[in-house]
């Protein structure tokens, strides 16, 4: 498997994990709910959970992209990322591990729905979806924030894409939410069935991507800040 192909498998794998995270995935759930409670068709409701779901991911691409390619296109920048990302990527890997295993916990709010938003996005109709799945794609909570600048961005970064790896990070962030654009459509009974089944798998699989992460992360803190050859 080329670099390339690794990363963007890579950057696919945090974007599903910070979709099904326990602050993105009610965020998700309680925005597609509301913007589609006033629907009377499921088909209406699925469009609008698709739109929603596009505005996600539209933002986390173009986000990834703007950032990924503004670092990669200034020559200073890049040659200092090239001289010393793989001696950062160590540090950088054990920390958001540690936050991801919930060693380190941060706090700050996550994305809220305020009374003058309601308003604007009901005017807006359908159409609303998309404006708040931007608007929620930009307000990160502490794993989300954590996966998105501490992983993604050094994944890009090291592998030299500012389109394919932060586009694959994007797409995945919005799979989850289109599965539950799909339930609400069908039945709100069936969306609390699949998230007590998605919560469990959310806690084994960051705690897994945690452990690999610190692993990773001491191996390249070893190998590249202490000179120490470890295989």
């Amino acid at each position: 498997m080329t670099p390339l192909l690794l990363g963007a498998a890579s950057a696919f794998w945090l974007g599903l994990l910070t979709s099904i995270s326990p602050c993105p995935l009610a965020t998700n759930i309680a925005a597609i709910s509301f913007v589609s409670r006033r629907m009377a068709s499921p088909g209406r409701v699925f469009l609008t959970g698709l739109l929603y779901t596009a505005g996600r991911t539209l933002t986390y691409a173009a986000l990834g992209v703007l950032l990924v390619s503004s670092l990669l296109s200034a020559p200073h920048v890049s040659h200092i990322l090239q001289k010393y990302m793989n001696k950062l990527l160590g540090p950088i890997l054990i920390v958001v591990g540690m936050i991801l295993l919930e060693m380190i916990h941060l706090s700050f709010s996550g994305a809220g729905v305020s009374g003058k938003l309601r308003k604007r996005v009901e005017a807006l109709g359908m159409g609303g979806a998309l404006l708040l799945g931007i608007i929620f794609a930009l307000s990160f909570c502490p794993v989300s924030a954590a996966l998105f600048f501490g992983s993604l961005i050094p994944v890009a970064l090291r592998c030299g894409s500012g389109v394919i790896v932060p586009s694959a990070y994007g797409v995945a962030t919005g799979l989850p939410v289109f599965v539950f654009a799909l339930l609400i459509a069908l039945g709100a009974k069936w969306v609390a069935g699949a998230y007590n089944r998605i919560v469990p798998f959310e806690r084994w699989a960051r705690r897994v991507t945690g452990g690999i992460f610190i692993l990773v992360g001491l191996y390249y803190a070893l190998a590249h800040i202490f000179g120490i050859q470890v295989v």
